[in-house]
């Protein structure tokens, strides 16, 4: 499998062991300090980028390496040549009719008793020809984002606590349906929409030590710049497009990458090393997401890089308390989506989050999206709670706390249709 991995030169660089957090979080604007922020249209030897060509041809691939070297980790690339699927159960009239339902076995080493996972598929019946797709990872298990009495309850690791040490994290029967509201199915469907989900703990758990278990067990023991969990996750996802694109009920020029908190991180990486995907929608992912590093506001490298270290890169963990030396900002990763649309939704008790900053970092990836002739970040100052923005940088700010709800879903589906409005039929025109 090492034809599969970026390979890195031995030479090791200096990286420290995670700092100490900060003796107080930064939760009140006034107490955000002065930061400035590398133009992404300003190579690492100071060369402007003028036009589309050569953010095409130079800066985007630098931006690419410097995330991969410096934050996420390098990845495997492509689709493993022993890949397979196996539809386990094909249901065409679940959820009264008004669905078809898949299980997809989406075997990573070809064999069922491998690495693998399963995604869980539900299609709109109502609509003839194929369809878009919202597709994004769940944190429990496929059968805790319905109530669906027949879905199986899994074996993989999942992120529920069940208080007995000797149970922890192993599926229980009590979390049947217990994230159905963050799976709106019944308003997707009803939409014309069909999402698609597979359990982040199939693919790898979260948790340190185990990365033999997952796709990053393929190749050879992480190094400094390798991948972390946020870069397993991100691979699933393009395993599960993989699946997608082979089936003729799915447009495949419009699945939409997204993901909550943890899992919007993954998101976002996956949209910004994966063009096949041609929309990315961030649920409050923040620090390491699309909340700008600098700002120190809500969640910062040092937290990140603790108990949350096997996330990331080990060489990440060298700017924690030491923002103002990472090299590039989340505002650039925003930037690798352009000129495909990407929809970022905050929450307003989210501090956590830093809604501001993931707003900031839409906005710094405005000159780009302008470079390549598209409508960027139309607002120019934060909005109100509420808000739609629908440009091709949009932004969402929603009442309440670190969740995904159903005003979520209605943003997100009123964002898609107007996206595929301006562009014919698809999510963005192609440069």
């Amino acid at each position: 499998m090492k034809s599969f991995f970026l390979l890195l030169g031995l030479v090791a660089i200096g990286f420290s062991a995670p700092a100490q957090t900060r003796s107080s979080t930064i939760s009140r604007e006034s107490d955000v300090p002065p930061y400035s922020l590398p133009d992404p249209l300003v190579r690492q030897t100071g060369q402007p980028i003028r036009n589309a060509r050569e953010w095409r041809d130079l800066r985007r691939p630098e931006l690419l390496e410097l995330f991969a070297d410096q934050e996420y980790g390098r990845t495997l690339v492509g689709r493993p040549s022993s890949l397979r699927f196996i539809v386990r159960e094909s249901i065409p009239n679940a959820r009264g009719g008004r669905a078809t339902r898949l299980r997809v076995g989406i075997l990573f080493e070809g064999r069922e008793d491998g690495r693998q996972m399963e995604l869980l598929v539900y299609l709109p019946n109502q609509v003839k020809g194929p369809v878009p797709v919202f597709l994004g990872l769940n944190f429990d298990g496929n059968y805790a984002t319905a109530v669906d009495p027949d879905l199986p309850i899994p074996h993989h690791w999942v992120m529920a606590k069940s208080g007995d040490p000797a149970t922890d994290h192993q599926p229980v029967a009590a979390s049947r349906g217990v994230h159905q509201h963050q799976f709106a199915y019944a308003y997707a469907l009803e939409h014309g929409y069909g999402i698609a989900t597979a359990a982040y703990g199939e693919i790898e758990p979260d948790a340190p030590g185990h990365w033999r278990e997952g796709p990053r067990g393929l190749g050879p023991e992480p190094g400094p710049h390798d991948w972390g969990c946020i870069g397993a996750w991100a691979w699933g996802l393009s395993r599960a497009m993989d699946y997608l694109e082979s089936n003729p009920r799915v447009d495949a020029r419009r699945v939409a990458v997204m993901g909550f908190s943890r899992l919007g991180k993954a998101a976002v990486w996956a949209g910004a090393q994966d063009e096949r995907f041609a929309m990315v929608i961030s649920q409050d992912s923040g620090a390491g997401g699309v909340a700008l590093s600098k700002r120190l506001f809500g969640e910062d490298i040092a937290h990140l890089t603790g108990s949350l270290g096997h996330w990331f890169a080990p060489s990440f963990a060298q700017y924690a308390n030491h923002e103002e030396a990472l090299p590039i900002d989340q505002h650039e990763l925003i930037a690798l989506i352009a000129p495909r649309p990407i929809l970022i939704l905050s929450a307003t008790e989210d501090s956590w989050s830093d809604p501001k900053g993931e707003f900031l970092g839409g906005q710094g990836a405005d000159p780009v999206y302008r470079l390549l002739k598209t409508d960027g970040l139309a607002a120019k100052t934060w909005p109100s709670p509420s808000e739609l923005i629908p440009s091709s940088i949009g932004y969402f700010l929603r009442p309440g706390s670190h969740d995904v709800t159903l005003e979520d879903w209605q943003a997100m589906i009123t964002f898609a249709d107007h996206r595929a409005r301006v562009s014919h039929g698809r999510f963005y025109k192609s440069p």
